[in-house]
């Protein structure tokens, strides 16, 4: 697979960085279940509304989540399927089982 050209590779970084934090990850993990309400987003992941209204500003400029106006509300979901599937596969990556001897082939 070639190397994608150097502003797709930042912007994958960014998409990475953002994720790293623990608190921004379940907000976007919680959007993938489809359109939710910020205050339930709030209670889902244990954050505060403004917390999570922070979080979800940062994740929509990224492009990983849209919100759609209903009323007075908007509702939050994953900006489309590659961000689902890719929180999908590292879900399940996460939770394979490993042979602890591979960690040490990495550690040489």
């Amino acid at each position: 697979m070639p190397l994608p050209e150097d502003h797709h590779l930042s912007v994958i970084a960014e998409t990475y960085r953002l994720l790293g934090d623990p608190t921004r990850l379940k907000v976007v993990l919680t959007c993938l279940e489809g359109p939710i309400a910020v205050g339930d987003i709030a209670k889902a992941t244990g954050a505060s509304q403004s917390l999570v209204s922070h979080h979800l500003r940062l994740l929509r400029a990224a492009r990983l989540v849209r919100g759609t106006r209903r009323n007075k509300q908007v509702l939050y979901e994953a900006a489309d399927a590659h961000i689902a599937r890719m929180l999908a596969d590292m879900i399940d990556h996460a939770m394979e089982d490993h042979d602890p001897s591979d960690e040490d082939e990495i550690r040489g």
